[in-house]
């Protein structure tokens, strides 16, 4: 499939695309987007960035379009489930500039804000449904919502979800929708959980998978600087001389972590802000709206508030502290190199993160290129290739003093070659 003309979709969403700039689908949305519109259930193994949110969208609106109809009150009939409330929030944009043309409504309810405006928007009535689990529960238990209408469920980042522990939520929420339905499940990566919710979620589903879990986008050019923990932040100013490095995604594996590298940046006169989860959500909005729109150079970002961040021209990403779940690894340096672009990942690895290291390492089954070209170069560090152990989860490792550690990666995205409709 050679253009979105050829996946014959309605022609108001043709046009909404087109207007978009979007011409050539990605390799999910041509995999997915035919057996979709036969009704078919699907089950994608996809990372944000594939393209998967127009993958689900085009043929759930092509659907709705054919019977659009006056929505009911309070009975979506479609529904769409994401585990953060950015994602949520990218998604229900997608959904409205893809069905401008269409007349339809939607919207998009999480915590974290007032609940009365969801309310209202509901009793409006919609046709699509964009939800984070806690929220919508509320919303159904007030009675405001009831979900015997919904014609399409979409689960999508069902990794993340049961990772933030929201698999009995979304069990509650599924038992309120009809047997009778089209079901589709996106996950980046394919654990027995989530193996285990899609053979009972799923009928018979189409399986499409673009990106391996453990594989990493081809055009990240990824590094490893080998530095003292008590070097980082030095070392991470220094980086960011780097004029090349325009927009940048910095990762950490806590919250205060991210508060005090962004407090750092901002020291060093790099404009930064924090994105975690123990920010209010119109901080959260504020901070993502400014790299969006390039007031902010850097975002300092824990791995699940990261998750469905989709920002064009992210140039690189910082690992300031490696994970210690290899996965999280290439999700997060997934962030650059979207759609054809390239990118650079560099990622800062003290002693006690040898073993993440290692770890990450295997699943992606590579060496990551040292570089030494940096002032605060260790040595020691690159050349202790013995098993090291791990830094304890909340306990107190024998024979060393306990201090933060911090890693960084960083990505440079460039020139993509035709347009693709990403995922949000």
């Amino acid at each position: 499939m050679t253009n979105f003309a050829g996946l014959e979709l309605a022609q108001p969403i043709l046009r909404a695309i087109e207007e978009e700039g979007y011409t050539t689908p990605t390799p999910i949305q041509a995999q997915s987007i035919p057996p979709l519109l036969l009704g078919r259930d699907l089950l994608g193994v996809a990372q944000t960035g594939t393209g998967k949110t127009a993958a689900f969208a085009l043929p759930l609106l092509h659907r709705l379009a054919d019977d659009a109809g006056q929505p009911m009150r309070g009975k979506p009939r479609a529904l769409i489930l994401a585990p953060t409330r950015e994602l949520a929030g990218q998604i229900n944009d997608s959904i409205r500039s893809y069905s401008r043309h269409l007349g339809m409504r939607s919207a998009v309810v999480f915590g974290g804000v007032s609940i009365r405006p969801q309310i209202q928007a509901l009793a409006k009535g919609l046709h699509v449904l964009v939800a984070t689990p806690g929220r919508l529960l509320d919303l159904m238990n007030q009675g405001h919502v009831r979900l015997d209408a919904v014609e399409v469920f979409i689960l999508d980042e069902a990794d993340r979800m049961l990772d933030m522990g929201f698999i009995n939520d979304v069990k509650k929420i599924i038992a309120k929708v009809p047997n009778q339905r089209q079901t589709m499940l996106f996950s980046a990566t394919m654990p027995k959980s989530v193996q285990g919710l899609a053979s009972g979620l799923l009928n018979d589903p189409v399986k499409v998978e673009v990106a391996p879990a453990a594989t990493t986008a081809e055009k990240v050019e990824q590094q490893v600087l080998f530095v003292a923990k008590d070097k980082k932040r030095a070392l991470l100013g220094e980086l960011m001389r780097d004029e090349d490095i325009k927009r940048v995604l910095v990762f950490t594996r806590t919250k205060h972590g991210a508060n005090r590298v962004a407090k750092h940046l901002n020291q060093c006169g790099i404009d930064a802000d924090a994105i975690h989860g123990n920010k209010t959500q119109n901080a959260r909005q504020r901070a993502l709206k400014g790299f969006r729109d390039g007031k902010l150079r850097a975002l300092v970002a824990t791995d699940i508030a990261a998750r469905g961040i989709d920002v064009e021209g992210v140039t690189h990403v910082i690992n300031f502290e490696l994970p210690n779940e290899p996965e999280s690894y290439v999700h997060r340096i997934g962030r650059t190199a979207r759609a054809g672009a390239g990118g650079i990942a560099i990622s800062l690895c003290d002693h006690e993160e040898r073993a993440y290291l290692r770890d990450i390492e295997k699943v992606i089954r590579q060496s990551l290129p040292v570089r030494e070209d940096h002032p605060y170069h260790a040595a020691d560090i690159a050349n202790d290739t013995g098993p090291a152990v791990r830094p304890a989860q909340g306990k107190k490792r024998p024979n060393r003093r306990r201090r933060s550690n911090n890693s960084g990666s960083q990505g440079a995205g460039q020139g993509a070659g035709r347009r693709t409709a990403k995922a949000a």
